[in-house]
């Protein structure tokens, strides 16, 4: 592959991330606002309830049954996992390009974000 076409395929690869990312935060804020209006039409006060913990296994019913905190953690989901979408990404062109140090470093911030993840479920646990 000629530099002109890595530079080519590395625009591509740019070009996809971003849409991802601009996707990504509309979804988010799209799910976050329908979740606002809908503690809206319920009555629901934000300061006054306590809020319902993440639970992944409840989160499509709460979606299908039009519940707020559906919406809201959904939103919140994507809005974190766009951009952790985007390091994978980068793991992924990195790697085919061969660029090892650039390879490495996505690597290590999905390890630090792995590492935080885990470290959050010890504290809540």
């Amino acid at each position: 592959m000629t530099i002109h076409e890595q530079r080519a395929a590395s625009a591509d690869v740019e070009h996809v991330i971003a849409r991802l990312l601009l996707g990504g935060a509309v979804a988010g804020i799209v799910l976050l606002a329908i979740g606002v209006a809908l503690m809206v039409l319920n009555g629901i006060s934000p300061v006054a309830e306590t809020f319902p913990a993440f639970d992944p296994r409840t989160l499509l019913a709460d979606l299908a049954a039009f519940r707020p905190e559906g919406f809201l953690w959904a939103g919140v989901v994507i809005l974190i996992g766009t951009p952790i979408a985007r390091v994978v990404g980068e793991l992924v062109t990195y790697t085919v390009r061969g660029d090892r140090i650039l390879a490495l470093v996505a690597l290590a911030i999905l390890g630090v974000i792995a590492l935080s993840v885990v470290a959050a479920l010890l504290v809540e646990g």
